[in-house]
């Protein structure tokens, strides 16, 4: 059986909506989380007089902890072991590697059940993850359109 479940946030509403899932089966089936937040560094932008650098990385990795930390109390309140991480890097490799760190047996998390143009366009990382990941992937497919049509949960703030 499961026993460390990973849980990639990204920011947005519809990878959130993972949480009260989250909440549902952590107690019964005794699971440790780790939430997870990629921070994306940016690239470097280029200028006549060459390309500049602004490394505000460290700045992100702050607001990716804050951003984390009222899911985790939230999941803490209810029972759960959580733990949170924040990664550097592209998404996909910094998931599977915080899989390795967390010593998770699962990946759970939502995609945005992009279809067509525009999953052409911005890829999908919840299927990157799919095809690259070693253990098993659980994904909930959600869209804004779906979650603007019902109550959505909110952490404490």
């Amino acid at each position: 059986m499961y026993k460390r479940a990973l849980v990639p946030l990204d920011g947005s509403i519809v990878a959130e909506s993972i949480i009260p899932f989250i909440l549902q089966i952590a107690g019964p089936l005794d699971l440790d989380v780790t939430l997870l937040k990629v921070v994306v560094p940016a690239a470097p932008a280029v200028v006549e007089a060459g390309p500049v650098v602004i490394d505000d990385t460290d700045k992100l990795v702050g607001e990716a902890e804050a951003y984390l930390l009222p899911f985790a109390r939230e999941l803490r309140a209810k029972g759960v072991r959580v733990t949170t991480d924040v990664r550097r890097g592209q998404p996909i490799p910094e998931i599977l590697a915080g899989v390795r760190t967390a010593q998770a047996d699962l990946i759970i998390m939502t995609t945005h059940g992009r279809t067509g143009f525009g999953r052409l366009l911005f890829g999908s990382v919840a299927e990157g993850v799919l095809r690259q990941a070693d253990v098993p992937v659980f994904l909930m497919r959600q869209t804004e359109a779906e979650l603007a049509a019902r109550s959505v949960w909110q952490p404490i703030r």
